[in-house]
């Protein structure tokens, strides 16, 4: 086995990364993303010159300046001691970063466990079937109005309110502008269905929607739609803006004619999962980060 880190991937390296990350979620319905990741750093697993596994370690870190990193073996060469050797490859670098296990996976635990690896975080998947569903009409407090979202108008006001929103996010706390900006030349970005609430002129609150391709081996091979990030000013809060603004894009993914609608909540945020229960959703999956 040969194992070899690299600040960049080349073109034909990337070429067989995807076909790496194709073949796993042909296997296992992740990474939803199949794009080589960018920055940070990769380590490449060869066994007879076969791309057989890769990690990215994202050195930027979350929003609390942890590493965090992702590995992925080939189905094909798995239980063969390559997701250890990897996983050892990265606390050798740093002891205190995080590993995803998308899906829970039971060979991640068992590599978690041997290495004295405990779970630090549960992102639970939920998900609602759109047939049958009560979303009824939003209510909104007087003098707040609700519209969507303006591309060259709205990014800093809705950056502001994300990052009080979720400060005490590992991600979705230091999502800048700039991010923002760049994702509306996503293939997915929809302005239509960015709604943003408003009291006397200023952004108090936003949902921002998002629709996945079909992916064979996830949702019945369906497009599904996803509730992909509801922030409310800490300012505005408690008096239900938070609902109105998720029944409002829930409304919307309806109209579009999905027939599934799911979403990312952390596991130990009982309020939240609650409100989303009681608007149909249950548990599809989880998604772990381990750490020591």
């Amino acid at each position: 086995m040969n194992a070899q880190w690299s600040e960049e991937l080349d073109e034909a390296d990337a070429g067989r990364v995807r076909e790496l990350l194709l073949a796993a979620r042909a296997a296992d319905g992740r990474p939803e993303d199949v794009e080589p990741p960018s920055g940070g750093l990769h380590l490449l697993v060869r066994e007879g010159g076969e791309l057989v596994g890769h990690t990215h370690l994202d050195t930027a870190g979350d929003s609390f300046g942890r590493q965090v990193a992702e590995l992925v073996v080939h189905p094909g060469h798995r239980r063969r001691g390559h997701g250890t050797a990897m996983a050892q490859a990265l606390l050798a670098r740093d002891g205190e970063l995080r590993v995803w296990a998308h899906g829970d996976h039971p060979g991640a635990a068992k590599i978690a466990s041997k290495l004295g690896m405990q779970r630090a975080r549960e992102l639970l998947v939920l998900s609602a079937e759109v047939e049958g569903q009560d979303w009824p009409e939003p209510k909104l407090a007087d003098g707040v109005s609700l519209r969507t979202f303006e591309p060259g108008r709205d990014e800093q006001a809705v950056i502001a309110v994300n990052a009080r929103a979720f400060d005490w996010h590992p991600e979705q706390g230091a999502f800048s502008v700039d991010e923002l900006v760049a994702t509306e030349r996503e293939s997915w970005f929809d302005a239509a269905g960015f709604f943003v609430a408003e009291r006397d002129g200023e952004v108090i609150g936003f949902h921002w929607t998002k629709v996945h391709p079909p992916n064979p081996t996830r949702f019945d091979g369906e497009p599904v739609g996803e509730v992909y990030v509801v922030g409310v000013d800490p300012g505005a809060q408690g008096g239900g803006l938070g609902k109105a603004l998720t029944l409002a894009g829930l409304r919307y993914l309806r109209e579009r004619g999905l027939r599934r609608v799911i979403l990312y909540v952390e596991g130990d945020n009982a309020p939240a999962v609650a409100v989303y229960t009681k608007l149909g959703f249950q548990r599809y999956e989880v998604d772990v980060q381990y750490s020591r």
